[in-house]
């Protein structure tokens, strides 16, 4: 068989590729992590016994609102990031507002407090619950949105991997927000911020490996 031949048989039944099936998987995906993470957290550890009461709502939509925000933009970048050469037109510097803002208000709130209260609104009473509890929760999305994207092909695989690890970090810590009973802005900066950053670390290093096609 001549090459324009093999060619044109090659070409003769190409099929338009769907644009919107890499956001459909990565989405799927996403919503079923966020469903097992969250069904996970309500029969494991279970809602903290104060949700009745006004402050706890507050508290916690406040921190759900951190959460959920992280997600939501780093979910779009990792829909992007999935794609071949998606990096080249990705832009990650929107993912930190969700920690700019935080830190924004955690600052605000320790200089409106005593000093003395300073160290009780920085440690609270469940820090080492928190920087073990989202890591370990956050393998399961984190399994489920890497097999999602498997299925593309990503090219920059520490970055993708890290975007896989900030997603699952922020799903992660969107469900520990209604176990956990510790509120100050300062802690959820530092202990629900530090360990989501540990959690997108951890994809960076696990990128490579788990994406490689």
């Amino acid at each position: 068989m001549k090459t324009d031949d093999l060619i044109a048989a090659l070409s003769a039944r190409v099929e338009p590729v769907d644009r919107r099936s890499v956001g459909r998987t990565v989405g799927l995906a996403l919503a079923a992590a966020t469903v097992l993470t969250l069904g996970g957290i309500l029969v494991g550890l279970g809602t903290r016994s104060d949700l009745t009461t006004g402050h706890a709502v507050v508290s916690v939509l406040l921190k759900i609102v951190f959460a959920v925000g992280i997600v939501v933009l780093a979910s779009a970048y990792l829909m992007r990031l999935a794609r071949p050469g998606g990096e080249r037109r990705s832009s990650s510097r929107w993912a930190v507002l969700p920690f700019a803002g935080i830190l924004l208000l955690a600052a605000i709130s320790l200089g409106l407090a005593p000093s003395t209260h300073w160290a009780k609104m920085v440690m609270g009473d469940e820090w080492l619950e928190c920087i073990i509890s989202i890591p370990i929760i956050a393998i399961v999305p984190f399994t489920v949105v890497i097999a999602a994207v498997r299925t593309a092909a990503p090219t920059n695989l520490v970055r993708t991997g890290a975007f896989a690890g900030l997603v699952s970090g922020g799903i992660s810590a969107t469900g520990y927000a209604l176990h956990c009973s510790d509120d100050s802005l300062p802690f959820v900066a530092i202990w629900y911020g530090g360990t989501i950053v540990l959690c997108t670390l951890a994809g960076a290093m696990l990128g490579p490996r788990l994406l490689r096609w």
